[in-house]
């Protein structure tokens, strides 16, 4: 359910042709509206209305992800901070800033900060944490793990 002022909207109601434009583009993000229309038996025109109706109702929305490999990067860790002596927000704020950094997450749990970045190399993992991130006031402690392997990696957040 969506709140909007203060309404609980009904979620967008997706019929099967919507349904299929979506799963079409999940799996290959450059379809054009023409191959999805033969794909589904219908006219470009009407995928383009509809694509055009799905983000208008938010219920989808086209954007390009970036494959962090083809542009050099090679490692990728995740960074658990505490915080102490200052507002987490600003903390959290402040390590968005990082262009290594590409998530920055206020958290309840072990962690007040959760951090997913991606580097060039594993030499630069020291440099990263040492310099750039403990270099901010206000955090105090770091957990880093690096990923030995990704498992899944999509931005399909909403299963149909």
């Amino acid at each position: 359910m969506q709140i909007r002022s203060g309404k609980t909207l009904s979620p967008p109601a997706l019929d099967a042709l919507d349904q299929g434009i979506i799963e079409i583009l999940r799996q290959n993000g450059r379809a054009t509206n023409q191959e999805i229309a033969d794909r589904l038996s219908v006219t470009a025109a009407t995928v383009s209305s509809r694509l055009r109706r799905l983000e208008s109702m938010r219920a989808a929305r086209v954007v390009a992800v970036t494959d962090f490999a083809a542009h050099g990067y090679n490692v990728l860790i995740a960074v658990g901070v505490k915080v102490q002596g200052r507002d987490v927000r600003e903390v959290a704020r402040d390590l968005a800033r990082l262009p290594e950094v590409f998530s920055a997450n206020i958290m309840n749990g072990a962690h007040d900060i959760e951090l997913l970045v991606a580097l060039r190399d594993f030499s630069e993992i020291n440099v990263f944490l040492t310099d750039h991130v403990a270099g901010i006031a206000g955090v105090s402690e770091l957990s880093p793990g690096i990923a030995a392997d990704i498992v899944k990696f999509e931005f399909n957040v909403v299963p149909l």
